[in-house]
This record gives structure tokens, sequence and C-alpha cells, in this order.
């Protein structure tokens, strides 16, 4: 993507990426990470949207619900949550790193999905961006190390455009670079 090329959204996964770790929390245990509420609300002030996409097995399993998600992504200030609340055994068309979360946000929002941001710390998120011409940055909480480290096979052909800490320093890439 050309500097110049202003976005028109940024996907945000969410375990690891905005708060929490590399493991599940459910609504109501999940704790961001400092600044991502005011991180959201610069871009949305800049005109661009802000997005969850995240795959959230526990949801098949009936330990918590797709509302329940929603609900909680909406009050941390996004546009919109997408989820996937599919078992990976399912093989559903949703489950990152497959593309029908941000296919359809690209549908919903009228977005060239070449003019977007997807920030995530799994080898998924980064595949899944780089199937629909996403920018890609990598966030080393989470599961990162671990993606860097375990995972470069699965990202042997996928040029990250950074690799960062975390959310924060993403955030503050995306306002210098493309914004």
């Amino acid at each position: 993507m050309k500097k110049n090329n202003k976005i028109q959204a940024v996907f945000l996964d969410r375990d690891g990426t905005i708060g929490g770790d590399d493991t599940i929390h459910y609504p109501g245990e999940f704790r961001l990470f400092p600044g991502v509420k005011e991180n959201i609300r610069k871009l949305q002030e800049k005109g661009i949207k802000v997005f969850a996409f995240t795959n959230q097995p526990g949801i098949a399993k009936g330990l918590t619900t797709k509302t329940a998600f929603i609900h909680e992504l909406l009050s941390f200030g996004f546009d919109q949550g997408y989820i996937c609340p599919h078992a990976p055994e399912a093989e559903c068309k949703c489950r990152k790193p497959n593309t029908e979360m941000l296919q359809q946000a690209a549908e919903d929002y009228k977005l060239s999905l070449a003019r977007t941001v997807v920030i995530g710390d799994r080898w998924s998120d980064m595949v899944a961006a780089s199937k629909v011409g996403a920018m890609k940055i990598l966030v080393k909480t989470g599961a990162g190390e671990q993606t860097l480290k375990e995972h470069q096979e699965r990202l042997k052909d996928i040029e990250l455009d950074k690799v960062v800490e975390g959310i924060e320093e993403a955030m503050n890439v995306i306002h210098r670079e493309y914004t």
C-alpha cells in the first residue's frame, strides 16, 4: 500500500491483540490493553471504520453467545464485530484464515479490502489479510511471538508489512503512515 493511499478500515483480532493473552477470555472476563478504546475513537474521527474479527469456537460449544461477544465489542467502540462461531472441525468459510468475515465487512460497508489493515497475533490473521490484499501488521503480544517462531512455514509466502511489539505501536504506525 502506498503511503499516500488513505485506508478505509482497520480489522482488529480480539484475543491477544487488543487485550487478554493467547487464550480465549469470554465476555465479562476479557480486559483490553491500555489505549485501545482511545485509538479506535481516533481512527473513527479520521473517517476510518474499525472492526473486530475473531474466531470464537466457544459459541459452538455453548459456552457463551455471539450476542454477548457483539455487545462487548460494540462497548469497546468498534463499528461492528465479525465473529466466526464455529469449531475448527466445522470447516466453515468464515473461520480465519478464510476470508468470509473480511469479505462480509467489505460488502456491508462498501470497502476496498486493498485499502484496509489487519492487525493480529496469529498466522491465521495474516493469511486471511494476505488473501484479500490487506496490509498486515503482526503484534508480538498474545500468540505473536509463537507465530513468528513456530509458524514460519505458514507465513513463508506472505510479506508482513510490519511486526510490532503490541497494539499501541500498531496503532501508531497506522496514524503515522496511513491516515
